[in-house]
């Protein structure tokens, strides 16, 4: 499911092209609520037709393309916010209630044929690790993009509030490191006896939800937080 061939996406491009040369598009169109069933659409028709902001599609299509956006692209004028916070929530939900459940299944799958201590080790290591997942996205879901979203009404109070971008910046962690270890967990220091199609399946989705993860951070560090960090800073210079 990974692109061996980069296109810097363009809004005259087709949408079913694209797909085919990276897969991983696919999960990034069902975050953006969008049918698979494309046709011959381009991405400015298909945008439209869905009246997702293209801009922001194409900066995020392009991330999942392995291009990261510059300055130039990150812009109030042409970004909005809004899209950009209910796309992550939708990854949200599929890291919860899809890759987790997944990973964890295997998981448990893997207890039938292997040393019951290994795998205990692996399902305490990963269930840790997707705790603090959790929380990272609850604190997102439930602090952070309130926040956020109140930026954008035409007269927010934002003076008295206990929360800034500034602090979301510097509660913002890094929740991809943990499993780039469980994965060497699982590469390097647990042999597993036979049960060589359920291991890869486990690794491929370790690997998957990795860059999914790492998009999502990318998307939070590079695009949102410079756009509602200039909101702000509007907003606190009309109340002064």
């Amino acid at each position: 499911m990974y692109q061996t061939h980069k296109t810097y996406i363009k809004p005259s491009m087709r949408m079913s092209k694209l797909i085919n040369e990276n897969p991983t598009l696919l999960l990034m169109m069902e975050y953006f609520e969008i049918d698979y069933a494309v046709g011959d659409k381009t991405i400015e028709r298909l945008c439209a037709e869905n009246n997702v902001n293209m801009s922001v599609f194409l900066v995020i299509s392009n991330l999942y393309n392995g291009f990261y956006p510059n300055a130039a692209e990150v812009s109030v004028d042409d970004l909005a916010v809004s899209p950009i916070i209910n796309f992550l929530k939708n990854t949200h939900n599929f890291y919860k209630k899809d890759k987790y459940p997944e990973i964890q299944n295997y998981i448990q799958q893997l207890y039938q044929h292997q040393d019951k201590e290994d795998i205990a080790q692996i399902e305490r290591f990963f269930n840790e690790y997707f705790d603090e997942v959790i929380e990272h996205l609850n604190y997102e879901d439930e602090v952070a993009f309130p926040y956020f979203c109140q930026l954008l009404k035409s007269n927010p109070d934002i003076t008295q509030s206990k929360f800034s971008v500034r602090e979301y910046r510097e509660h913002h962690t890094d929740i991809e490191t943990k499993l780039s270890d469980l994965k060497m967990l699982l590469l390097k220091h647990v042999s597993l006896k036979d049960d060589f199609t359920l291991r890869r399946r486990v690794l491929y989705s370790l690997f998957e939800l990795e860059r999914d993860l790492n998009i999502h951070s990318t998307i939070e560090e590079m695009v949102l937080l410079p756009l509602v960090d200039e909101i702000e800073k509007h907003k606190i210079d009309e109340h002064r």
